[in-house]
């Protein structure tokens, strides 16, 4: 499974607040084995159930030079067999203990997890401590799982048009940065990989002293640490792997990439940014660009939705996002899709116009409250979530930032002013750090 773009960590949708709670978001405790291996308790005692997260800090991003996908394709693998498991064993386990089970890839960490009754868990962190460090695999598992991947690849881009195109925006956007390759990896790549680059992979990077464990739901630190000392503690570190990423060089030039498609129905349009995130570039903005993503084009109240959808009649749908939680450059994209008559050239003009409109005039006040207020009301389902607590602390931890990045989130968000989402605005929308995607009809002759 991989983790799409937009689910690394996007803080506004996990990260939510209510003035009414005490403190924090989902006010974890914590400490560190004596291998390295950093523990995580997120209390949620609504149910006698617990999802145990292992967050690995390695990603598409970290692969070598011809090994795009072998994150992806080594997870998958992890389901085979190791040196006390028969291969389907741990999944089969999972399912006779009414567990449920599954694992995904980003650009920057990959995890696993279970989702069991809290007297099943030794069972689950037994088997999970053991293909940490015991995974075998042979050529008889490989080359199935290899046509599993290519098949995903298939279904999940090259039979979606949208997906190729965003797939190729990527690629344009990110000049050196590892983000340009797809996390799933080129298909020559997935073709070409051997059980020695795979085996290789697994041994530099997965280690206790580069792996979180989380687990969130009903259970308590006390509970919990003796039984992760219990069955990780025992596992030695390995030699801390210095990671190596290509960096951004400068951008100075906006590209555009249109792809043509017989299958295409509706065409759309979309602009990438080269933008900040709270570990890239001027990281003081990451949190008004969450705030402009929100009043641009976060919904129907939004001011691209209600100008190009519900007043002009151009689009059938508009938008904006931002992701900037990654341990490298982020993205703020701006998105729409035109309606039947519409030209790409009217509509894009017309978006054009809006964001030239919000560089001169800005957020007012007013609504920039009413966005804090409207992030910070939905702090309850966040923390009602069993997993929710969880996958915001782990991916959170594997990208390299901190507990604290997570809980002082409400503070962060609250304390943006109107002037801080205009300079954010300013420095984002620059047309030579863009790539603007057209995806439009093949005409037939």
């Amino acid at each position: 499974m991989i983790g799409s773009f937009r689910a690394t960590l996007v803080l506004t949708a996990l990260l939510v607040y209510s003035p009414a709670l005490s403190a924090g978001v989902f006010n974890p405790e914590t400490f560190t084995l004596k291998n390295g291996m950093k523990v995580v308790v997120v209390e949620n005692h609504r149910a006698p159930v617990v999802t145990h997260m292992v967050w690995y800090r390695v990603g598409a991003a970290d692969e070598g030079l011809g090994e795009t996908g072998i994150a992806h394709f080594l997870e998958h693998l992890m389901f085979k067999g190791t040196k006390t498991l028969k291969p389907g064993q741990f999944s089969e386990t999972v399912a006779r203990n009414g567990g449920q089970e599954n694992a995904f890839t980003s650009n920057d960490y990959t995890a696993y997890y279970q989702t069991i009754a809290v007297d099943r868990l030794p069972t689950v962190m037994k088997m999970e401590a053991d293909r940490m460090t015991n995974l075998v695999i042979t050529d008889k598992e490989v080359e199935p799982e290899r046509q599993v991947v290519l098949e995903e690849r298939r279904a999940r881009i090259g039979n979606d048009p949208g997906s190729v195109l965003s797939e190729q925006v990527n690629a344009s956007l990110f000049l050196n940065y590892p983000y340009r390759n797809p996390v799933i990896g080129w298909e020559h790549d997935i073709k070409a990989l051997d059980i020695k680059r795979i085996l290789a992979f697994y041994k530099r990077w997965y280690a206790p002293n580069n792996a979180i464990l989380v687990v969130a739901g009903d259970i308590t630190m006390a509970t919990l640490k003796p039984l992760a000392e219990k069955y990780y503690s025992s596992i030695p570190a390995q030699p801390p792997v210095l990671r190596m990423r290509a960096q951004e060089p400068e951008q100075r030039s906006a590209r555009r990439v249109i792809l043509k498609d017989k299958r295409v129905r509706q065409p759309s349009w979309q602009r990438s940014y080269l933008a900040p995130s709270l570990l890239w570039g001027k990281s003081e903005n990451h949190y008004p660009l969450e705030m402009l993503a929100d009043l641009f084009g976060g919904g129907a109240s939004s001011q691209l939705y209600r100008s190009l959808v519900v007043d002009k009649k151009l689009a059938v749908s508009a938008g904006a996002y931002y992701s900037g939680s990654g341990r490298g450059p982020g993205r703020f994209t701006v998105y729409a899709s035109p309606r039947p008559g519409v030209g790409m050239e009217k509509l894009e003009a017309a978006i054009e116009a809006e964001i030239s409109q919000f560089l001169k005039n800005g957020a007012d006040a007013k609504d920039v409250q009413r966005a804090i207020d409207r992030m910070q009301s939905e702090a309850i389902y966040a923390r009602d979530s069993l997993s929710g607590g969880a996958r915001a602390m782990g991916s959170a931890l594997a990208a390299g930032l901190t507990i604290d990045d997570v809980e002082s989130w409400p503070d962060k968000i609250a304390g943006v002013s109107a002037s801080d989402v205009l300079s954010a605005a300013k420095t984002v929308f620059n047309i030579n750090h863009s790539v603007t995607g057209l995806l439009l009809p093949e005409q037939t002759p």
